[in-house]
């Protein structure tokens, strides 16, 4: 590494500068605004421009370091390293990760100093930093890249000698090698984020669609419907002001009434919570049993009262009312939740999706929705955690052809990967259900974004449960919530919707596994349950024009990479099912046996030597390269032998035309167990058509020599049993 040309700036003092000299700030903020280096805490928030990053990790507090002169020398570091650019070296550190820069300092400052006495970086050696990283890496749990970004604040105090009171280190660690490499870190390419099994993705992805275009509707009526009644309500108490008490409870029994009557009249129950909060429950007069309490808060509602802002004026309180709505419940029984908003059919089962809401389901519901859009979005478009939550109202855009039909829904955010803090104006091309998603979130989001001023489509719904106004970091705690909703409300101990991990523990869901997994599922499934439901064709034709962002989005490398993935992947598949007598069908299927069974004869007879994984991924590297997958069979691609090249003109020797596929004729073709039901549906549709006596003789000669072709092609990847016929 070249050591920059030493600085001739003074070293600095400390005193009330602020903390940022140079970053920019959002509108509104001005630097002398800001943290000051002698504040026992820095808050760098009004430079991070990323909607989704964390208060925690833009503030930094100084009074959780025990000693005077740890706090001394982290100021001094943080303060060199957010400031002091140096070219070639180290660039100037982003005010989103002050909070990652100060637990790596603090790591070493606390090692430096239980070594030294007190911490003086002057009396820093090559043995202490030599011991430091010795103590990192007899941690086994930790990671050698880990163990090298922790290394790195010994370099660092080393080149930002000059910047820091009284200095840094007086010697360059391990002479200039890179702390990853002392580390021992050896850049690995494959992206250690876990995609979602197709067992999670396929419920949740669906039930999440469901949410967008069914639920959303009966969600989105009810909240309007409730801010209506708390109008009204509001406009009743403004015209009572300064009635006397009695004139106002007059008043209110009157319109509970009222509001009972029209009950009895539509032949509905008393309102009753959902469920049982604050350990209170209610005894039913004629079962006996215990359910949750008689709904007050709506009664309230409807009688115009605020019993949180006088709660004398409770309708419990006051016997005459209390009675009232005891003899209605005996008459009328109760009915949950009481909210008059509808509940829609849900098209799969046939039944309302849900009894009807209450003030607290409703709110549960809203976060369900979010969380369902949010699932909707970054799934569907590739688009990273920050991307998705830099999305603003009015983000949506619709190209329309000549004739007026859609062309291209079109999402406007910001790029922040590899750019400046601020981010770079971006689009994205998407599909319809990511527009539905969008239109969605601008309902929902409407009523708490305008509250705290804001333009995003991903505030907190509920800001008295949390303080800030943006989601950031608590959608992942969102996601999982959802996943636990699905099971409990539509699933059962059994069988529950989105099923557990291996090691049966709930599914753990993170921001970052939905981009990894729609980029698997483009480049390996497009033809599986989840394409199905979401035509992936017109997703995978989308995410080469701008799917996922600019081509600097790096999506397309990624659907690359996946793509080397699971075509290496597969073949594993193949082999294992091999050693296990699987047998390939297909004109394909011997040369692939035998690759196969050639790599199984290198690799020895012994079971241990079968379980070498990483080996045995290196002598199939070679045929899984060519390996795609296929719905009627999958092709071993050959440029040289493909029939599908040679139908056409001007074709691309790199990949194969699988719309022009002949799976029983060309030589690349081998087909499995997993492609006999495709097979299957072809046959029974031709047995439906030659059921059509208006067939005539040719017609009916061709589909019978058809049929046979497909019924061959399924005994091949499954003999029937002796003495059966096929069908």
């Amino acid at each position: 590494m070249i050591d920059p040309a030493p600085s001739t700036v003074p070293a600095l003092a400390f005193d009330d500068r602020p903390v940022l000299v140079t970053a920019r700030l959002k509108p509104g903020y001005a630097r002398e605004q800001l943290s000051r280096v002698d504040d026992p805490s820095w808050d760098l928030g009004p430079a991070v421009f990323r909607e989704n990053a964390r208060r925690c990790h833009v503030t930094v507090h100084f009074d959780v370091l025990e000693h005077a002169d740890v706090q001394a020398a982290m100021r001094a570091y943080l303060y060199a390293r957010l400031n002091i650019d140096l070219p070639g070296c180290r660039p100037k550190l982003t005010p989103a990760s002050i909070r990652q820069a100060f637990n790596r300092a603090r790591r070493f400052f606390a090692f430096a100093r239980e070594r030294l006495g007190r911490l003086d970086l002057g009396r820093i050696d090559q043995a202490l930093v030599d011991a430091y990283a010795r103590h990192l890496r007899a941690d086994p749990a930790r990671r050698p890249v880990i163990v090298g970004q922790l290394l790195q604040v010994a370099t660092d105090l080393y080149h930002f000698r000059d910047y820091l009171p009284g200095g840094g280190l007086g010697f360059e660690p391990w002479a200039g090698r890179a702390p990853a490499r002392v580390a021992g870190y050896r850049h690995v390419r494959e992206n250690r984020t876990p995609r979602m099994p197709e067992e999670v993705t396929t419920p949740l992805l669906a039930w999440s669609l469901r949410y967008v275009t069914v639920f959303a509707h009966d969600i989105l009526t009810a909240r309007a419907s409730l801010d209506r009644l708390e109008a009204r309500r509001a406009r009743l108490i403004a015209a009572e002001h300064g009635l006397p008490d009695a004139a106002r409870r007059l008043r209110q029994r009157t319109r509970l009434e009222r509001y009972l009557g029209r009950r009895a009249r539509q032949g509905r129950g008393v309102p009753v919570w959902t469920t049982a909060h604050n350990g209170a429950t209610r005894t039913d007069p004629h079962t006996g049993e215990a359910t949750p309490p008689i709904n007050a808060h709506l009664l309230h509602l409807h009688a115009g009262i605020d019993a949180e802002a006088e709660p004398a004026m409770h309708l419990r309180l006051a016997k005459g009312a209390s009675a009232l709505i005891e003899a209605a419940v005996t008459d009328l029984g109760v009915e949950v939740g009481g909210m008059d908003t509808p509940i829609s059919i849900d098209p799969q089962s046939g039944r309302p999706w849900r009894s009807r809401f209450d003030v607290k389901t409703l709110a549960q519901e809203e976060r369900m929705l979010q969380a369902a859009a949010y699932i909707v979005c970054a799934y569907l478009t590739g688009m990273r955690d920050c991307e998705v939550q830099a999305m603003r109202r009015g983000c949506l855009s619709v190209a329309r052809s000549d004739d007026g039909m859609i062309e291209r829904h079109r999402i406007r955010s910001t790029l922040y990967k590899g750019r400046s803090s601020t981010g770079e104006p971006a689009s994205w091309v998407t599909i319809a259900p990511v527009a539905e998603a969008i239109s969605v979130l601008e309902r929902l989001s409407a009523r708490a974004a305008r509250r705290s001023g804001s333009d995003t489509l991903w505030p907190v719904l509920r800001p008295n449960i949390c303080s800030k106004p943006h989601i950031s970091s608590e959608v992942v705690r969102q996601l999982n919530a959802f996943r636990d909703h699905l099971n409990t409300q539509f699933g059962t101990p059994d069988a529950p919707v989105v099923p557990p991990d291996p090691s049966g523990k709930p599914w753990r869901i993170t921001t970052r596994q939905f981009r990894r997994t729609i980029a698997w599922h483009i480049a390996n499934r497009p033809f599986g349950t989840v394409a199905g439901m979401i035509q992936y064709k017109h997703a995978s034709v989308a995410a080469f024009e701008g799917y996922a962002g600019t081509s600097a989005s790096g999506f397309r490398a990624e659907v690359e990479a996946q793509r080397k993935l699971g075509q290496l992947d597969d073949l594993l598949d193949y082999f294992d099912r091999r050693r296990g007598s699987f047998t390939l069908s297909g004109p394909a299927g011997p040369r692939i046996e035998g690759a196969l069974d050639i790599a199984a004869a290198d690799l020895g007879p012994l079971p241990a030597m079968i379980a070498d994984r990483a080996r045995l991924r290196v002598m199939l590297a070679s045929l899984a390269r060519t390996l795609h997958v296929g719905v009627l069979a999958d092709c071993f691609f050959d440029p040289a032998t493909a029939l599908c090249l040679k139908r056409v003109t001007g074709a691309d020797a790199q990949q194969p035309m699988t719309a022009l596929c002949q799976p029983t004729r060309c030589p690349n073709a081998c087909i499995t167990a997993r492609h006999r039901p495709a097979w299957e549906r072809s046959a029974q549709e031709a047995r439906t058509l030659l059921k059509e006596r208006r067939l005539s003789d040719l017609q009916h000669a061709a589909l019978t020599a058809e049929l046979h072709r497909l019924t061959t092609v399924i005994e091949a990847i499954d003999p029937a049993p002796p003495g059966t016929t096929p069908g």
